[in-house]
């Protein structure tokens, strides 16, 4: 059965359309249209079909659920996207905001549950855990190898090691002092067999005692005591030294490729994610290895040698003190295989309420400007809720098995205190053997409750040590040349031969042919979503072409080292950013290493430096976090300076004074007359009058270039130009007739 359209029902009451045995699983309140307006709509999943319903309206839109039917959920740049369709068509689709994000997730889920349902008996193959239809002769899922979706391992844990090579000598001076601390301990209970059999045993049948006997044996205890202690602290200082350093490491390499990865990338990931990811993510590896690790490796060699000595002292009491460990090892493979799950889900969960945090916090004066700090307290309660109910889920599962296996322990604790008593009535053991067996037994079981408590710890952090790995694997979409050419001298010619890019299936520009010669300004223009940004993306090549190429001075930019290439462009965008520090240190971004003439030479052409000086600390003012002590010309007049310091060949405006008023424009505009002398320059400008003065005009429509021409040739051609130039000056007489008006 294939549906394109839905059926279109009318009723004030849904639940007069529902079929018999049809009950509603959920229901849900969008409140975004298809194009971005506020607009609530509702959704409702049965049991049999999916209904939607526009607020305000009677009429339904109703799917009856079928095979290959699917609904997906995703998100992009804050809005939320849930699409309905088959796997050749998509039926429709709804938006919605992330603060619905979650009962979204939950809906799907439920979907797809149904579906799956539905499609148990058919003949074919589905994945076990997204229930997707797998492909004719494939035994994978291509969704599920996705490693963002695929369940952590426990092995992935060994992958640290490449971090741990460089201190594996300290770790090998590491494992000796456990070693030795661990002999050390199990000292103490071996004394106590001579010492009950030679000394109080005997003196309670009339032996009187040996002083020197007991000081002997208490001089024993005493000093595997002590040397316990000192090797205890030793070998926990040392490997606490190195965990640190391989969390360091850890942090650092991961932040270092993180930092070469493509724009491609971050658009598909949250700030709070990625966060977590270098944070919690690695102190929580780093944790483990300082004292959970270290705990795990002298728990196996306690019940080693403490198995060796009780099998050395009585081999049959040995084995009944082993009974409970099929058992405990069976309990282990059981729930770890469920935390592993779990904990990596916990992880997923988490990121989502620290995204909230990253949403909020940087936009603070937003959030209080539309007074919704109410609905922002939602957000979080809702993603703070949803995050509880999965850990319960987890701890269910946990708080159940630390429990088990401490009762499984101490009924084996009092088996060998049953064994052990009959024992000593046969003859067969002393009162100190059974004394000792019971010192060493408490130790040993001691150490397996402990054991089997680190199989929490270490599938958290085998998810942690996943979710690290997922950004250390992902390899850029803008690589490094493997033999890159370096360029002498720049001089600015950009030359873009039969370009074409596609942003996943859809495509963005195409058959895009460009010549730049040096020092020339040219000005892209037309309406949004033409392809302006993106064409500017490519030429710094945040994102690699589709098709085509583009040249620097005859060289495919692909062939140049990327940070030499960047370093001869300077990037003036619409919204400025600045990092949070001096002024000083924000204009010198590009080249930290500039003297402070050259900073106040670089404000005095962005015509900046009359304004700095007016701030208390000038030049050493903070800037606030993203600049918000500054005003919005303000900013952008420092992110001239900060472009013109590094001195580019090569000059990108995106929007440079789309955001500030005409006074700002002013001067913006003086600093960037200074900036483009002598540079090759690309301005994208919606104000078309600031683009008089470029030398060459290119039109794009819809990803291809229709014009290029200079502002009044193409007026003159009255073809797209001259209709983008006649629609802005109407509206900016209208802009002008309303504001006259207001004034009388």
């Amino acid at each position: 059965m294939k549906i394109t359209t839905a059926e279109l029902v009318k009723s004030s009451d849904i639940t007069a359309l529902f079929n018999s045995g049809e009950k509603v699983i959920v229901r849900l309140e969008m409140d975004l249209t298809t194009d971005l307006h506020f607009v609530s709509s509702e959704l409702i999943l049965t049991n049999q079909r999916l209904f939607s319903q526009v607020a305000g309206q009677a009429e339904w839109q109703v799917w009856p659920l079928h095979e290959g039917l699917r609904l997906v959920r995703s998100d992009h740049a804050g809005v939320g996207l849930l699409e309905l369709g088959t796997a050749q068509e998509r039926l429709t689709y709804w938006r919605y905001r992330l603060g619905r994000d979650e009962a979204v997730r939950r809906l799907v889920d439920q979907f797809e549950q149904l579906q799956h349902q539905t499609h148990l008996d058919d003949g074919k193959h589905y994945c076990d855990s997204c229930h997707a239809e797998l492909p004719e002769g494939e035994d994978s899922c291509p969704q599920c190898d996705n490693p963002e979706l695929t369940p952590p391992s426990t092995w992935t844990l060994l992958r640290l090691w490449r971090f741990a090579r460089p201190y594996q000598g300290q770790l090998l001076l590491g494992f000796l002092l456990t070693l030795a601390s661990t002999a050390a301990t199990l000292v103490p209970p071996y004394l106590t067999m001579p010492l009950m059999d030679n000394v109080l045993i005997p003196f309670q049948n009339g032996v009187p005692i040996d002083p020197y006997t007991v000081m002997l044996y208490l001089g024993g205890l005493l000093g595997a005591a002590l040397l316990a202690w000192g090797l205890g602290w030793a070998r926990t200082y040392i490997l606490a030294l190195v965990s640190e350093r391989i969390g360091a490491d850890l942090r650092t390499e991961t932040y270092e490729h993180l930092l070469k990865l493509s724009l491609e990338y971050f658009s598909a990931k949250r700030t709070g994610d990625l966060m977590a990811r270098i944070g919690s993510e690695t102190d929580r590896i780093n944790v483990f290895l300082s004292l959970h690790l270290l705990d795990f490796a002298t728990d196996v060699l306690m019940i080693t040698m403490t198995a060796v000595i009780l099998f050395s002292i009585n081999p049959w009491l040995a084995l009944v003190t082993l009974l409970p460990l099929p058992l405990i090892a069976w309990m282990i493979h059981v729930v770890r295989d469920r935390l592993r799950t779990g904990f990596e889900k916990v992880d997923r969960i988490w990121s989502q309420v620290t995204n909230v945090l990253a949403d909020t916090i940087p936009g603070i004066r937003v959030v209080k400007a539309f007074a919704q700090e109410e609905r922002e307290t939602g957000r979080f309660r809702d993603a703070n809720q949803y995050n509880l109910m999965v850990n319960d889920k987890v701890n269910r599962v946990w708080s159940l098995f630390t429990p088990t296996v401490t009762l499984l322990t101490e009924i084996g604790l009092l088996i060998v205190w049953g064994f052990g008593i009959w024992q000593v009535s046969q003859n067969q053991i002393t009162v100190g053997v059974l004394t000792a067996f019971l010192a060493y037994i408490s130790r040993f079981y001691l150490r397996l409750d402990s054991m089997s408590r680190i199989v929490s710890v270490t599938q958290k952090a085998a998810a942690g040590a996943k979710r690290i790995f997922d950004i250390l694997d992902h390899v850029s979409s803008v690589p490094e040349a493997s033999q890159p050419q370096q360029l002498a001298e720049v001089k600015g010619q950009i030359e873009v031969k039969q370009l074409g890019f596609r942003y996943g299936n859809r495509t963005i520009l195409r058959d895009i042919n460009l010549s730049i010669q040096p020092g020339e300004m040219i000005g892209l223009v037309g309406h949004s979503g033409s392809g302006k940004s993106t064409l500017v993306n490519l030429m710094c090549r945040f994102y690699d072409v589709s098709e085509g190429c583009i040249k620097l001075d005859g060289i495919d930019i692909r062939q140049l080292p990327i940070a030499q290439y960047r370093g001869q462009i300077g990037l003036v965008l619409q919204e400025p950013f600045l990092f949070f520090g001096t002024i000083a240190e924000n204009i010198a971004y590009g080249k930290p290493n500039a003297t402070r003439a050259e900073i106040v030479a670089a404000a005095r052409a962005a015509h900046a430096h009359d304004f700095i000086l007016r701030l208390p600390q000038g030049y050493d003012s903070l800037v606030g976090e993203r600049g918000q002590a500054l005003s919005g010309g303000e900013r952008q007049r420092i992110s001239i300076a900060r472009a013109l310091l590094i001195n580019p060949k090569i000059l990108i405006l995106d929007e440079a004074t789309a955001s500030v008023d005409t006074e700002t424009e002013k001067e913006i505009q003086k600093a960037l007359d200074n900036l483009v002398k002598g540079r090759t320059t690309i301005a994208i400008a919606h104000r078309l009058s600031t683009l008089r003065q470029a030398d060459r005009l290119v039109v794009l429509d819809r990803g291809e270039v229709v014009e290029v021409g200079q502002h009044d040739t193409l007026l003159a051609q009255q073809g797209h130009y001259f209709r983008l130039y006649q629609a802005q000056a109407k509206l900016n007489e209208e802009a002008h007739a309303s504001l006259q008006g207001a004034t009388e």
